[in-house]
């Protein structure tokens, strides 16, 4: 499918929006502005609070009463034909939200600190695929106000692109402002992306104000954020049919954080089987620094997926059923393996498969720490489904455990805190279904079949 079908189709989309009053919409804007202080108020308020490890609840509560405001402007900018001001107030109150949190401590989470070190194995001649922090002669590398206390015993399990990074980011204020500078980069992507297909530029709302993306970079500087720019960038390429630049930002986002790679089919389809050597060369090239640790490459990987298992919910489920923690890995793998053979087999377009695949994995995984749900958020602004907009603002409760483990305890999860995360997930996604027409040939301005066809 080109440009101009894309263009047509997004114009048939925008003509079959109900007419609304005309002062509406200025209505509307107004309201966005006051959602925009509300949200800037809740930030700020995060930002300016000193030792906030010791302040979860007040902090879950507050990014959950921000994820109230930010579904009120989910409404607005799809039920709104907003102007120009409009997406004047959405972006730079974007920028502003994460302005207000990029000064304070990343308390609520301590990878920052696990980045920090590698970067220093590093810059020290290391690989930080055959060393970790537990080692007595390598205490020095260390931050020492913040010592690190998880995966001390596990070599990295971060790919080499995330790795190289690191090595080139010496302090925490370098870290959260480069993966926020991604951040604000995907929000570029997506404003690229959605007028290629002709759809609401405002729907960039979606993604630039989602409190847990926010949160995750702006505050805690997680490194998801390379990955997702990097995604984006390979489905704007798709979109424009330059295969290789594509398959070459796909790998490159694989390499950053591996929940990518079950994609690869799906660019592959479009782009073709015969330029998968692309992916092979960009992931040789990244991966040659750190080849002199030979087998031990996934050691931590493999380690983090035998010994962890947090803030999951039907791999819960599975486990209950099973004998194993493996034999339910390898259940919830055949489960991301059907859902792919699906998208392939019924020629899902690719952001709508995307959202499919990595919704499931986010689903089955045994470990679903709240950042890893910034990873299907940009899809939304493509398919704004209710129950991952709320999915995507309860897993704020997923970072509970940090209370008693800032204690000194376990890091735990809570079942009352699971039910309250993703019970009433569940429910809206078995109404949905319920309201659904699967047998459906027609095509909808909510379903947008023809996004990257």
């Amino acid at each position: 499918m080109n440009g101009h079908s894309e263009r047509a189709s997004g114009e048939r989309t925008a003509a079959m929006e109900p007419a609304v009053p005309k002062n509406q919409p200025k209505i509307a804007t107004l309201a966005l502005f006051g959602l925009a202080a509300g949200l800037s108020l809740i930030f700020g308020e995060i930002g300016t609070t000193k030792s906030l490890q010791e302040h979860v609840p007040e902090f879950v509560a507050l990014i959950l009463l921000a994820g109230i405001l930010y579904l009120i402007g989910c409404y607005l900018v799809e039920r709104f034909s907003l102007g120009w001001i409009a997406l004047s107030v959405i972006l730079l109150s974007s920028v502003g939200f994460r302005l207000f949190l990029l000064p304070a401590d990343p308390a609520i989470s301590d990878d920052v600190y696990r980045y920090q070190w590698d970067g220093a194995v590093q810059r020290a001649h290391l690989n930080p695929y055959e060393v970790y922090p537990a080692m007595r002669e390598l205490k020095p590398l260390e931050n020492p106000q913040h010592p690190l206390t998880a995966g001390t015993v596990t070599p990295t399990v971060y790919p080499p692109l995330s790795e190289l990074l690191f090595r080139r980011l010496r302090s925490v204020p370098q870290i959260k402002v480069t993966f926020t500078l991604l951040d604000l980069g995907s929000i570029g992507v997506l404003l690229g992306l959605l007028a290629h297909t002709g759809m609401k530029l405002h729907r960039v709302l979606l993604y630039a104000w989602n409190p847990a993306v926010v949160v995750s970079f702006a505050l805690s500087g997680h490194v998801d954020s390379l990955a997702i720019f990097a995604l984006l960038l390979g489905f704007l390429f798709l979109a424009r049919n330059w295969p290789r630049l594509s398959l070459g930002w796909l790998t490159l986002s694989v390499l950053a954080k591996f929940f990518t790679l079950v994609l690869l089919p799906v660019f592959l389809r479009k782009a073709g089987v015969l330029r998968a050597w692309v992916f092979g060369l960009v992931a040789m090239v990244l991966y040659l620094p750190f080849l002199s640790s030979g087998t031990h490459l996934f050691t931590g990987l493999s380690n983090f997926s035998k010994d962890w298992e947090n803030n999951d919910s039907a791999f819960r489920l599975i486990r209950l059923w099973v004998s194993s923690k493996q034999t339910a890995e390898i259940v919830a793998g055949g489960v991301v393996l059907l859902l792919l053979a699906y998208v392939l087999a019924a020629g899902t377009p690719a952001l709508r498969a995307g959202l499919i695949v990595t919704g499931g994995i986010l689903l089955v995984s045994p470990n679903a720490f709240p950042w890893y749900f910034t990873w299907m958020v940009p899809y939304l602004c493509f398919y704004p489904k209710p129950s991952w907009l709320l999915m995507s603002v309860t897993s704020v409760l997923g970072y509970a455990p940090v209370v008693p483990y800032a204690a000194g305890q376990p890091f735990r999860d809570s079942p009352l805190l699971l039910a309250l995360e993703y019970l009433p997930v569940f429910g809206l996604v078995g109404y949905e279904i319920a309201r659904s027409k699967p047998f459906t040939t027609k095509r909808t301005a909510e379903d947008a079949e023809w996004v990257l066809a």
